[in-house]
């Protein structure tokens, strides 16, 4: 089989500095809501100007989700406009507008801080399905000891709008560069320090390995990085999702990993895998418009499962 490879994550999402940056002066100037008022002029823009996002969206309301075509076009512009929404509200957290918002974290949040009060390192698995990153500054003395795992390409864009917002991080970021492992060492120093470790559980960019698991009904690849590393390193894992609901409330959920019984590395990480697969399908059948991979998630890579 060979690969498309347009079918694929490159490790950069779409949109530039200036976009961020004109929705931080909306925010500033009018307000969170006509932030969101204007995302209907983007969502126009969209929807013929990004067409792979656009089928990879079509493709998941019709053959995933079994929609038809009416639906199909509105479960379409919803995607785009809760994407929108989401950025928005990141943003605007991160410049102090936390009030606007509601935040329920859920029955097991009391369980997630005992895991983060273990004298341990901790790895959360996070996904491209709501906006986790938006309850981090909820998380106080913990948020300093949090360390996100993000692709160079995506992190340089968000440090530039820092930068020039001044703005700072409840989090540190360890940006990933496939032509040096100097993260895989931040990684295990920041563990070793009994630090916590942000992933995103379910992109990988072309050429790396990869993990198999089925995902609604039908296989697809995942990356093996943090789940060997997991499986390797022995720390708790910590499934870790938020998602948007009415009324600019998000609601979050801590789903602990259980220990694997099997024997070897790779069984070990196949194990923790099919737990988080199994919690993200749930998710992503529940909120489904807010399922922002815009790829063919399920064209398998060549040669590169473990």
């Amino acid at each position: 089989m060979n690969q498309n490879k347009n079918s694929n994550w490159k490790g950069k999402t779409r949109g530039g500095t200036f976009g961020y940056l004109f929705f931080i002066f909306l925010i500033k100037i009018f307000g969170i809501r006509a932030a969101y008022a204007f995302l209907t002029l983007v969502i126009i823009y969209f929807i013929p100007f990004a067409p792979k996002a656009t089928r990879s969206v079509w493709s998941f309301a019709r053959k995933r989700l079994g929609y038809g075509k009416c639906k199909s076009c509105w479960f379409l512009i919803r995607n785009y406009y809760l994407l929108g929404q989401t950025l928005i509200d990141k943003v605007a957290v991160g410049m102090g507008k936390t009030k606007a918002y509601q935040f329920d974290f859920g029955d097991n949040y009391d369980q997630f801080l005992q895991i983060l009060n273990q004298p341990t390192g901790v790895i959360l698995m996070g996904a491209h399905v709501g906006n986790w990153e938006i309850g981090a500054p909820f998380f106080d003395q913990y948020g300093k000891k949090m360390n996100v795992v993000m692709y160079d390409a995506e992190y340089q864009k968000i440090k530039q709008v820092l930068e020039q917002n001044k703005k700072e991080q409840n989090y540190k970021i360890i940006p990933v560069n496939q032509d040096s492992l100097a993260h895989v060492f931040e990684i295990k120093n920041a563990l070793d320090k009994q630090e916590y470790i942000c992933f995103q559980g379910d992109r990988f960019v072309e050429g790396s390995q990869t993990l198999e698991s089925t995902f609604l009904n039908e296989k697809a690849a995942f990356p093996s990085g943090p789940y060997l590393l997991a499986s390797k390193l022995r720390v708790p894992v910590v499934f870790f999702f938020a998602v948007r609901e009415k009324g600019m409330k998000y609601k979050f959920r801590f789903v602990p990993a259980k220990d694997s019984d099997v024997k070897g590395k790779n069984s070990s990480a196949q194990y923790l895998l099919e737990q988080y697969t199994s919690v993200l399908e749930g998710l992503v059948k529940q909120y489904p418009e807010q399922w922002f991979n815009y790829y063919d998630f399920w064209k398998l890579p060549n040669n590169k499962s473990l």
